[in-house]
């Protein structure tokens, strides 16, 4: 008998349409609703911060060209990761990060506590040729970075819109996001000189900068937390 009704719902091809449509929007909304009200449950971890303007960007380079394909940014709390990379990985680090890049793969190491551990002329040199840091690097050369002015025309819009979403930046973050940004990358141009880097003209705005400015920033809160803080946070599996 219930393969009778079962059979003519079947045969009823808009009919079924419309229920199949339904049913999956009903679970659809059952999973997206709820985490709209779930405000609060998770604080960031004490140190972190939005991305400055500089950071952003070069975070969305990062996105651009496949980084995170390769590098999972997440530390398993395992003592074979925490030994290698430090302290596992806390969901109060990630608040401010849309899209998450945790990844799963690791072609190249994980880089959630990359940030402090290089000099920007490491970096710089890694990103012209990672023979020249790694040998055994089965990285690609990214030195066309170095060759392209980075674009700040829709800096100002992106912290509009992460501010829309919830990241606190102030009307002063966003109405200075561009003096920000060049700021951020003459302290790091000026690190790169130090270190024995000569740059060019153009190696001076380049998206290089913006890059080492991303990678510069993660996991750099947590390095200054004690060992019972991080016990106490509880990891993100």
């Amino acid at each position: 008998m219930a393969f009778e009704r079962h059979r003519r719902l079947e045969a009823n091809a808009v009919l079924l349409s419309l229920l199949t449509f339904g049913a999956v929007a009903v679970g659809g909304l059952v999973l997206l609703i709820p985490p709209y009200f779930l405000t609060g449950t998770i604080e960031p971890v004490a140190g972190v911060t939005p991305y400055s303007p500089l950071e952003l960007e070069g975070r969305d380079i990062y996105i651009r060209e496949g980084c995170n394909v390769c590098h999972s940014q997440e530390v398993r709390p395992f003592k074979t990761e925490t030994d290698r990379y430090g302290a596992y990985s806390l969901a109060g680090e990630g608040v401010y990060d849309r899209p998450f890049l945790w990844g799963s793969r690791r072609t190249g190491p994980d880089l959630a506590r990359v940030g402090g551990k290089y000099p920007p002329s490491w970096h710089w040199l890694h990103f012209h040729n990672p023979r020249d840091v790694e040998p055994r690097s089965n990285m690609p050369a990214f030195a066309f970075l170095a060759a392209t002015e980075l674009d700040l025309s829709e800096t100002v819009h992106k912290l509009e819109v992460l501010r829309s979403l919830g990241h606190p930046y102030s009307d002063a973050d966003v109405a200075g996001a561009v003096t920000s940004a060049r700021a951020q990358m003459a302290e790091i141009a000026g690190k790169l000189r130090a270190g024995g880097i000569a740059l060019s003209p153009v190696e001076e705005h380049c998206e290089t900068l913006a890059v080492i400015a991303y990678l510069e920033t993660l996991g750099r809160a947590l390095r200054s937390e004690p060992p019972a803080r991080v016990a106490l946070q509880g990891g993100a599996p």
